[in-house]
């Protein structure tokens, strides 16, 4: 049960994903790539500011110890939203996401097969191999 409740959120944040790119190559159009990214990180810490502040507030004070690897989300972060936003104002939403999502595939098969960041391993195989060929071949009927 827990496991289709976790599967059930990711689809949704796959879902908010598309819709977030839909709208933010909009709103780049109108502002901007850079500055539409700026609003929707702005934005988001606006909301979350206040929750961290005061029930998250000790949580925050560990990151002055954690490696510095660890911390390169933000930017990895940002330079996905200004590209999905890139992206999507000139090939549309379908092919960007596509693109995305094979994009995530294969990289995330290297990380899960030599476990790297901390991850469990999880080998290779042909099956892994024949879902990325068939996101592959997706791209091609996206365009």
């Amino acid at each position: 049960m827990k496991k289709l409740l976790v599967f059930i959120l990711a689809l949704i944040a796959g879902i908010s994903i598309s819709v977030e790119g839909a709208i933010g190559g909009v709103l780049g159009q109108h502002i901007g790539e850079l500055e539409a990214s700026y609003y929707v990180f702005l934005v988001g810490a606006i909301l979350f500011t206040p929750f961290i502040f005061f029930y998250r507030r000790e949580k925050m004070k560990r990151v002055k110890q954690l490696p510095k690897w660890q911390l390169t989300g933000g930017f990895l972060g940002a330079t996905y939203l200004v590209l999905l936003f890139i992206s999507v104002m000139h090939l549309g939403v379908g092919v960007a996401m596509t693109s995305v999502i094979i994009g995530q595939m294969v990289v995330s098969i290297f990380v899960d097969h030599f476990g790297w960041f901390g991850v469990r391993k999880i080998s290779f195989n042909r099956d892994r191999f024949i879902a990325v060929a068939l996101l592959i071949c997706s791209l091609f009927l996206v365009l």
